[in-house]
């Protein structure tokens, strides 16, 4: 079975339009995990527009599954995520002022940056994912950086589908057989949902954890927490 990763972005992020506590992000966390997701996802960003650090300190001590932090490693995300230690660090190059997350590493330009960066991480037992387009080139040079994992960027994807392409799985297939090949564990993320999840599940080998965040929260709005995640667990076994 892939294994459910919530990312809880939206819900920090509808309580910092009101301020205060409500919705509260630790309790959504426990909740989430109490309706069987395998683990919980952040992204701390520098404006903490959403998930602040103080929330992912909050976390640290409540999450039982598995907690995977992603963010570009800046001095000061590198510092959280030590200070924190979570399961997984999920390496990802966002710009500053992007909206989300947009685009993957280029794991050759970036191969001594991301090499010491994932050591290290690897040093204090956390494991390392390394966000990335379904480009063979760039999941060919990610084991030399020393990852564990990749996370397979799947906006692309993701579009397609919506409009019937279903070619627009080969990619991701035929960068999950060199990964798997690699040794490289997969995850993947970004715009899955309830409409083509099973249908990215069923067609890429090997496929360990998805983190799924805005449309299973848009999701719940109609059908609430519990009923969306089980249906997530459903079509991922």
């Amino acid at each position: 079975m892939t294994k459910l990763s919530v990312n809880i972005n939206k819900i920090a992020t509808l309580r910092n339009a009101r301020g205060g506590n409500i919705p509260n992000v630790v309790k959504a966390a426990k909740d989430i995990e109490e309706f069987g997701a395998q683990g919980i996802t952040v992204h701390p960003r520098p404006d903490e527009r959403h998930i602040t650090y103080q929330d992912v300190r909050d976390l640290q001590p409540v999450v039982k599954t598995e907690f995977n932090i992603e963010g570009n490693p800046v001095t000061k995300f590198i510092d959280l995520v030590i200070q924190n230690q979570p399961t997984q660090v999920t390496l990802v190059p966002d710009a500053v002022d992007a909206i989300t997350s947009n685009a993957g590493w280029d794991t050759v330009k970036n191969k001594e940056f991301l090499t010491e960066v994932i050591s290290e991480f690897k040093s204090k037992g956390i494991r390392t994912s390394i966000f990335v387009d379904p480009n063979p080139e760039m999941i060919k040079n990610a084991i030399h950086t020393g990852a564990d994992r990749i996370e397979l960027y799947t906006e692309d994807f993701a579009s397609e589908y919506e409009k019937g392409n279903h070619d627009a799985i080969k990619p991701y297939i035929a960068c999950a057989e060199i990964a798997n090949d690699l040794g490289l564990g997969i995850n993947a993320g970004h715009d899955l949902s309830l409409q083509n999840i099973e249908f990215f599940k069923k067609n890429i080998p090997g496929l360990l954890e998805v983190s799924i965040g805005h449309a299973l929260i848009a999701e719940s709005l109609y059908e609430g927490l519990e009923t969306v995640i089980h249906k997530y667990l459903k079509l991922l076994q």
